[in-house]
């Protein structure tokens, strides 16, 4: 039997240079998107519709649901070397990886400043997305498994 014992710690700092990292590399996509497949007959003016947008959506869902989800980190937060986990040490399943991150409108509102004092508030410094999924950002060295044998 194995117990896990975390011990989360705020890291504000790499969680703001993660997160911009990805949302700066899906607005590279997003942008370069909208400018190749640009519908709009208005020159200066670049848009989207119907059929043409989904694209934009499913890589959004790729990007930031699966790759979380099975790799329990993305390219930002792997950089920063910070993983997301369930509070209780598994894995993050794609229901809580989708959870998270439909709460990033909510946490980055305002430059951020709803997840930064959720963060320094909440005992396991959690933003709203990580409180709503049930998840942690954590290093792996804040995470301690001792193996105990009957």
């Amino acid at each position: 039997m194995k117990i896990v014992d975390i011990k989360p710690k705020p890291y504000i700092k790499l969680r703001i240079i993660a997160t911009l990292i990805d949302y700066g590399i899906y607005f590279a996509f997003f942008y370069t998107y909208v400018t190749v497949f640009n519908q709009s007959p208005v020159p200066g003016v670049s848009r989207v519709d119907g059929i043409m947008a989904l694209p934009i959506f499913i890589v959004w869902f790729l990007y930031f649901v699966v790759i979380e989800s099975v790799n329990g980190t993305t390219p930002g937060h792997d950089i920063c070397k910070l993983k997301v986990i369930k509070t209780d040490g598994n894995k993050l399943t794609l229901d809580d990886a989708f959870k998270r991150r439909i709460c990033d409108c909510f946490d980055i509102l305002f430059y951020g400043l709803p997840a930064i004092i959720c963060i320094i508030k909440t005992e396991k410094h959690q933003r709203i997305g990580d409180l709503f999924a049930g998840a942690l950002v954590v290093k792996r060295s804040d995470i301690t498994e001792t193996e105990v044998v009957f």
